[in-house]
């Protein structure tokens, strides 16, 4: 039997009644707490039982509790300074887990794991999603995968496909292989939000998929892109790059693209195409 099923709910209510808190929507505080949503973010985890788990957001504890069950070891972090007391009193009997109180935009995954392939577990606003994988793969210390509970409408944004591209998903599609591996409803969470959430898995590819040293003319060039919305590569780019509307064609078409396609068209591997031009139009200034 899974061990994760002998596991007793957590009673949220009482519990942040006993520490005198409540959930803060300033920090988008809804924690999932239904034993079936939990199970499902740890099933699409894959955890093996070597694994380290860096979980990020760990709220009140009700998922690293799942997570101490399945890995040989957590490291929780949570930004809320009010919940650390309520994350020891959940996590008493778990001597696998580490607390850890900060911003893991501010921390160093380094310093807080112990070997590269590790998983991140992660419930968190879909606002840092771009930045936080930026930061934990420019780290000393890689992850193998991530695992992110967000708006389902977030989900399906960043697993889109030529089209439908986001600045969001282009930044996710970069670094790793996303999917939705389930959906979660908003009854799952306390306070239930106003929609349903999705568990994103992004598998990372050892490398990104550009060199290195692409990678930051490659966001300026999509932050212009994508910075104008509904208008033209052409005229996004123009804007964007504070060049004028022929020297914008230009580029574009150097790198075999339709000055007259938007954004959201491009694959990635255009994108890196558009990269090597803007950086060969550069030198030769």
């Amino acid at each position: 039997m899974d061990p994760a099923l002998s596991l007793p709910p957590l009673d949220v209510r009482g519990l942040l009644r006993r520490h005198g808190l409540s959930p803060k929507k300033s920090l988008g505080q809804n924690f999932l707490v239904d034993p079936a949503g939990l199970q499902r973010v740890v099933e699409a985890a894959g955890i093996p039982p070597e694994a380290e788990v860096l979980e990020i957001g760990a709220g009140l504890g009700s998922l690293t509790r799942y997570l101490a069950l399945a890995a040989r070891q957590v490291t929780a972090v949570e930004l809320d300074q009010n919940l650390i007391p309520v994350l020891r009193d959940v996590l008493a009997g778990a001597p696998n887990v580490r607390i850890i109180h900060g911003d893991m935009l501010e921390l160093d995954p380094a310093e807080l794991v112990q070997s590269d392939g590790y998983l991140v577990v992660a419930n968190i606003p879909y606002y840092i999603t771009s930045a936080l994988i930026r930061h934990l793969l420019e780290s000393r210390r890689k992850p193998g995968r991530l695992v992110l509970t967000i708006q389902k409408e977030v989900a399906d944004r960043v697993t889109a496909a030529p089209g439908d591209l986001s600045l969001l998903a282009l930044s996710v599609q970069l670094y790793g292989q996303p999917r939705v591996a389930a959906r979660i409803p908003a009854g799952a969470f306390y306070p239930a939000p106003n929609v349903d959430s999705a568990v994103l898995r992004v598998d990372l590819y050892p490398e990104p998929r550009i060199p290195e040293s692409q990678i930051d003319p490659f966001f300026r060039l999509a932050k212009a892109g994508f910075g104008q919305k509904r208008k033209t590569m052409r005229n996004a780019l123009a804007a964007g790059l504070h060049l004028d509307g022929e020297q914008a064609a230009q580029l574009l078409e150097s790198a075999g693209i339709d000055p007259q396609r938007r954004a959201e068209t491009l694959s990635l591997d255009e994108w890196q195409r558009l990269t090597e031009a803007r950086l060969a139009q550069l030198s030769a200034k």
